[in-house]
């Protein structure tokens, strides 16, 4: 990865590879006639890789388990955003360099499609522990909340069909499974949420990445670990959330799969909380191609770990269909490790 001041010096170089790249390929499609989809984090890929099948040519940017907030792109990825049709990113100022790097780079007719734009007015931003409204940054994590990811997926679908429009009923037979299954979601993971007794319905997270979940199913996140500059918590704050642990009865406290939290060890070990640390924000699980490697896999693997360590039973996630929606061919998604 690139230091911010290193990325911004390669601008330059990743305009002439740009250059190098348009007098190569003159766009309308990969070598085989695809749509070119590039998209950042894995639940956005996941979301185009259902709807877009084996009709369109998929590349996720931000490997799994990196912290995509801090990504910085290498150079490499410029070709790839060159070479795009349709560059799917979430906005909200989640993949800032990366966004930079497309509007620099991309072909003069590729689209960026940035859904969580899309999605929320700014009126409905959430604005909250690790993003102060101060910094002008709004949580950007919608996607842990089932009924935003599908209006992500309409508008992925919609921008497909506008740009393929000649395999536009194979994307909406695609969506129109997704869709089903994404329902069958919300209403499972409302059944699980509605097991946890009500004095448990608070989160204490690693990262802030469920104000949004956390409204849909009646959950009140109590804090945040990770400061808005992702440095570690100062001691008082730390202080304050062990009085709030203690105050509240809270059962357990969640850390992150991918990021060690010697802080919420901490917390625990002087609340009596059980620290669980296995959550996921966009870190599939399974292997790419795997039946859980998925959106839909993620959010059921969660609430597998989230409803039990608060006292819920999680079995209602059991009957959703994590696999791919479509069968006529391998997954055409290129998801970076």
């Amino acid at each position: 990865m690139l230091a911010r001041p290193a990325f911004v010096a390669a601008l330059a170089m990743a305009a002439l590879l740009a250059l190098s790249a348009a007098c190569t390929n003159g766009g309308g499609g990969s070598d085989d006639g695809r749509l070119r989809v590039v998209t950042t984090v894995s639940p956005i890929t996941s979301l185009a890789e259902n709807i877009g099948g084996t009709r369109i040519k998929l590349q996720g940017l931000i490997p799994e388990g990196v912290n995509s907030h801090t990504y910085e792109p290498p150079v490499s990825d410029v070709r790839v955003l060159a070479d795009a049709d349709l560059i799917i990113m979430n906005g909200l100022k989640l993949e800032e360099p990366t966004l930079e790097l497309a509007e620099a780079n991309k072909q003069a007719d590729a689209v960026i499609l940035l859904v969580g734009e899309e999605t929320l007015t700014p009126a409905e931003y959430k604005y909250d522990f690790s993003f102060p409204e101060s910094e002008g940054k709004p949580n950007p994590h919608l996607w842990p909340n089932p009924a935003l990811s599908l209006e992500y997926a309409t508008l992925i679908h919609d921008k497909l069909v506008l740009l393929d429009p000649d395999n536009a009923n194979y994307y909406d037979a695609n969506f129109q499974e997704l869709k089903r299954r994404l329902e069958a979601l919300d209403e499972a993971m409302r059944t699980a949420a509605a097991t946890v007794p009500e004095e448990n319905r608070r989160l204490l997270t690693y990262h802030d990445s469920w104000a949004y979940w956390a409204d849909r199913y009646g959950f009140q996140v109590i804090g945040a670990i990770q400061p808005s500059d992702f440095a570690e918590p100062s001691a008082k704050e730390v202080a304050d959330l062990i009085d709030q642990v203690k105050k509240e009865g809270v059962p357990a406290i969640f850390g992150s799969e991918v990021f060690d939290s010697p802080v919420l060890e901490q917390i625990a070990g002087e609340t009596g909380a059980e620290y669980v640390d296995d959550l996921r924000d966009d870190d599939l699980p399974g292997e790419p191609g795997g039946d859980l490697h998925s959106y839909i896999g993620l959010m059921s693997q969660n609430m597998r770990i989230m409803m039990p360590a608060l006292g819920g039973d999680a079995s209602a996630v059991d009957a959703v269909d994590t696999g791919l929606v479509f069968n006529d061919g391998p997954s055409p998604a290129n998801y970076p490790q």
